[in-house]
């Protein structure tokens, strides 16, 4: 009887995920995003940040920290502290409905510093918990406001394979985009980069498309050398989400910092449909 029990674990997993692929939206996550946002500003910015992370989330600070020993290690936050808002702009989702980010403009004190990077995993008991949150100082003076729609990234429309199998396949792209970028980094990106996705990192507001994406990706060094740190896909393998170091020598000067990127697979394959880059300050010169 095993095998035919075995069987309908396979049968009904792969209506599990059928189900989800017509049902998931990105409403999904935008919801958890504005309840994260909201508690941050009502609890602040400890408390809200412990309640809707993952106890294995990350944050860089300069380089990948677990978010919750951070944040048991920081202060308590002050009542008459500048308050940080955020709120959602574009969003996406994979098909099984289990993995999920959005992206918007935040806010500190009242004043708009940049755009927020969140990515959504959905728990067991059907909770989201963000697995990573960063951002950049890319600029938001004419993004529309908290009350403004949210767009959302289109489903690939693929069918669902095997996590395992999405995993090798993303580690492959990401690969091979390393030992291209390592000769040209805007010739690597523009191979693998959706013309419907989100470039950001300089202080120029997020690129939205592949023209604005090549501008932006000019602004970063003509070569780089990168090497990924963790990755996830999705249950229905369309989505994945990855971060890594990235190093590079700019007008003669040396620099570093991290990348975080979202694929999505598409009848062409794997493509970028997100990519940040957290440019690591310049350490003071030691005394």
């Amino acid at each position: 009887m095993r095998p035919v029990a075995t069987l309908a674990l396979i049968l009904s997993a792969s209506a599990g995920v059928a189900l989800a692929a017509e049902s998931a939206t990105p409403a999904a996550v935008v919801a958890a995003e504005r309840a994260f946002a909201a508690d941050g500003y009502a609890m602040g910015i400890k408390r809200s940040f412990l309640k809707h992370s993952s106890p294995r989330a990350i944050v860089i600070q300069p380089k990948p920290v677990n978010a919750h020993e951070s944040l048991e290690a920081s202060p308590d936050g002050k009542p008459d502290d500048p308050k940080l808002e955020w709120w959602p702009q574009w969003a996406g989702i994979s098909r099984s409905g289990d993995l999920g980010f959005t992206t918007g403009p935040y806010s500190l004190g009242g004043k708009r510093r940049g755009y927020y990077f969140t990515v959504w995993k959905r728990q067991m008991d059907g909770e989201w918990k963000w697995l990573f949150d960063g951002g950049t100082s890319s600029s938001a003076e004419g993004a529309p406001g908290p009350g403004g729609a949210v767009g959302y990234l289109k489903p690939s429309g693929v069918e669902p394979i095997e996590t395992g199998l999405a995993l090798t396949q993303v580690l492959k792209a990401e690969d091979e985009l390393a030992k291209a970028a390592r000769k040209d980094l805007l010739a690597a990106y523009l191979t693998v980069l959706a013309c419907d996705g989100r470039v950001q990192g300089s202080p120029a507001a997020p690129a939205t498309d592949c023209r604005s994406g090549e501008v932006e990706l000019k602004t970063r060094a003509a070569t780089a050398q990168m090497r990924t740190l963790g990755s996830e896909a999705s249950e229905a393998g369309d989505l994945a989400w990855t971060y890594g170091a990235i190093d590079w020598l700019k007008d003669g000067q040396p620099g570093k910092g991290h990348y975080v990127r979202v694929w999505q697979r598409r009848p062409e394959g794997w493509r970028i449909v997100f990519d940040e880059l957290l440019v690591t300050p310049p350490q003071p010169p030691a005394n």
